[in-house]
């Protein structure tokens, strides 16, 4: 079936540990991805900025990381192509090799330059995750709760921006503050690539009830994360976690507002059934022994991503 995972952290765990997309002893690799080709795949490989690199060299770190993309575009030209619209995805799907798309995690890789921003979409940046745990020049992050205030006017300007140029504006891991402003000021429907649901797991990474259906009311998609914290609070999580987040957004926010993002590479542990990328497809199997029909089961796992893609990218 076919999967677009809306999340990985992959770029940047090989950057750090100088290993290879075709070794890496992580969650994400090349044989991994491969087992998808037959039924067609789409990754959103992340460049995650940490915060070692905030004061300064935020920028600097995340053309590493670009360049590392397109190194693994052009070692294996056979199994990967960057995708940068959904027909794109959609023609390499058919291709039988990995639609890769390109985004960013963190806003402070833009350095305070909208110019900054225009330069990462003609070098394939198509999503960007306005910030991370922390106040950004853009935003708050959702550790900061109230106190830390919503969408900075540089905030408000990258949402304009991002709309015009036709790239996925993600809400993960925003405070609450911030998400309203940008669900007020996108004309685009946005995402959250890796966020799960606060009611069924109180952390203030999940979503709210009034959240979940906002982004499904604007035509928006959500990627049900494997992180253990946030399916699971005092107990070892495991893929049946994931499967009844699942449930319960389809439940409030309808099925076509739900997705995969799974955080791999990102996350030191993952749930009980979901060591790593090999093991996607399971959800499907599950899903569709709880009683959910083929179509919306592949709506799910990534049919969902596709069209907001066609919609947004072009």
């Amino acid at each position: 079936m076919f999967v677009f995972d809306a999340h990985v952290d992959t770029l940047s765990r090989l950057l750090a540990s100088n290993e290879t997309l075709d070794k890496n002893r992580g969650h994400v690799n090349l044989d991994f991805l491969r087992q998808n080709k037959k039924s067609g795949g789409a990754q959103v490989f992340a460049a995650f900025v940490s915060p070692m690199f905030y004061h300064g060299k935020a920028l600097h770190q995340t053309m590493a990381m670009l360049d590392l993309f397109w190194q693994w575009m052009e070692t294996f030209p056979d199994d990967l192509a960057f995708a940068g619209t959904g027909r794109e995805i959609r023609t390499i799907s058919q291709q039988g090799k990995i639609a890769c798309l390109l985004g960013i995690e963190g806003g402070e890789a833009l350095q305070g330059s909208l110019a900054n921003l225009r330069m990462f979409y003609r070098l394939g940046v198509r999503l960007l995750t306005l910030t991370w745990n922390h106040r950004n020049d853009l935003a708050s992050g959702a550790p900061e709760g109230e106190s830390g205030g919503g969408l900075s006017l540089f905030g408000q300007e990258v949402v304009r921006e991002m709309n015009r140029l036709g790239m996925l504006v993600d809400v993960s891991h925003l405070n609450d503050e911030s998400f309203w402003d940008v669900v007020e000021i996108s004309q685009d429907p946005i995402i959250a690539s890796h966020s799960n649901s606060r009611t069924l797991c109180n952390h203030p990474r999940n979503l709210t009830d009034e959240q979940v259906r906002a982004i499904a009311a604007g035509g928006g998609v959500i990627g049900v994360n494997f992180c253990p914290h946030f399916l699971a609070q005092g107990r070892q999580a495991t893929i049946h976690d994931v499967v009844e987040q699942i449930e319960y957004l389809a439940r409030i926010g309808g099925v076509e507002c739900v997705g995969l993002g799974s955080d791999f590479d990102g996350i030191g542990q993952t749930p009980l059934g979901l060591a790593n990328y090999s093991k996607t497809q399971e959800l499907a199997v599950i899903l569709q022994e709880r009683g959910h029909s083929e179509g919306d089961v592949a709506k799910i796992m990534g049919v969902n991503f596709q069209r907001l893609c066609e919609r947004v990218l072009g």
